[in-house]
């Protein structure tokens, strides 16, 4: 009877422990594809960021190129204006005063287009003149 109660009970916990290993299987495999899904997640995600990382990228090396032509365009503006600036604006007048000497102007012509006086236009025309 000891022995019918001891193969009794070890079938008992045979069929236990089947039951136990067959829900931990089942478990296992659960958390497998959990863990499946998860992975997909994240590898779409590390795509998708990779994908923008790369966007970033390309419009930081188009606005670093961008940048650079426009140093390139405005790098010599502050010694124009400097030149601009120190210019004297009667140098102009008698420039051109005296390319109209020598196209043959006379002293009164010189006085209206180019403002000057009466004397300089004089000047201009003896300095620049043929006679």
């Amino acid at each position: 009877m000891i022995l019918e109660v001891a193969v009794l009970f070890l079938a008992v916990l045979w069929v236990v422990t089947i039951a136990l290993f067959i829900a931990h299987s089942k478990r296992q495999r659960t958390l497998a594809t959990q863990q499946v899904e998860a992975d997909s997640l994240r590898d779409q995600r590390i795509r998708e960021l990779a994908r923008r990382l790369e966007n970033y990228q390309s419009g930081t090396v188009k606005m670093g190129e961008d940048l650079h032509e426009l140093q390139a365009i405005v790098a010599p503006l502050p010694d124009k204006i400097t030149a601009l600036e120190q210019r004297d604006p009667s140098t102009l007048s008698f420039a051109q005063a005296a390319r109209l000497v020598s196209m043959g102007a006379s002293v009164d012509e010189l006085t209206q287009s180019c403002g000057l006086t009466q004397a300089e236009a004089q000047l201009m025309s003896k300095l620049h003149g043929n006679g």
